[in-house]
């Protein structure tokens, strides 16, 4: 079973796309090869397949990069399935994580919320999008700033308060407070919670 996330960029028309667009693919490019493991493809729209215990991390570490740029954000739908085909290209591949991926995406251009999963669990997906749903609107909230702070903790969590004092040249009490109220506490505890119920499928 694998994890398959699908996104677009919110607002991408009114940023300048070759920072985001560069960000974007060294942070994938951590991950995997492209176009095998993650592609970017229509502009402003990408894929990405991982572990399912990875993914809730992953989903949150490409949030927490788009929202520290100014006025973006991004729409990310999360599948939870099997792979029965594996192209070169992860957009060829296929398999119900891809189907839940790409169909779900849709559904969410057209609610308005930003995240979603999908799995072969009704009652598992209705728990995980009303935690989904709660947390993203702390998530859709955050500032640059926090955002910054937040990518930096997922992406190295052996970071310590003084390290990223020292990263974004502010005093270790103010990441303090950009963590307390990113509530980043919550967020690793809610990690642990999504690959607990993931893996129960």
């Amino acid at each position: 079973m694998i994890a398959v996330i699908t996104g677009d960029i919110i607002n991408s028309q009114h940023a300048d796309t070759e920072v985001w667009i560069t960000k974007l693919k060294n942070l994938l490019a951590k991950w995997g090869n492209s176009p095998h493991t993650w592609e970017i493809y229509r502009g402003d729209e990408f894929q990405l397949k991982c572990s399912i215990d990875d993914v809730f991390w992953r989903f949150l570490a490409i949030k927490s990069l788009i929202k520290s740029q100014e006025n973006l954000d991004v729409r990310m739908a999360i599948g939870i399935g099997e792979e029965n085909f594996s192209s070169e290209k992860i957009t060829e591949s296929n398999g119900t994580a891809y189907v839940n991926s790409g169909r779900l995406l849709n559904d969410l251009k057209s609610d308005g919320h930003t995240v979603s999963i999908k799995t072969s669990n009704d009652s598992l997906d209705r728990d995980l999008n009303i935690l989904l749903k709660w947390s993203s609107k702390d998530f859709d909230s955050w500032t640059m700033a926090t955002s910054e702070i937040i990518h930096e903790m997922i992406i190295n969590p052996d970071n310590t308060q003084d390290d990223l004092a020292k990263k974004f040249t502010i005093s270790q009490s103010s990441v303090s407070q950009r963590l307390k109220r990113a509530n980043y506490e919550l967020i690793v505890e809610t990690n642990q919670y999504f690959k607990k119920k993931i893996s129960e499928l």
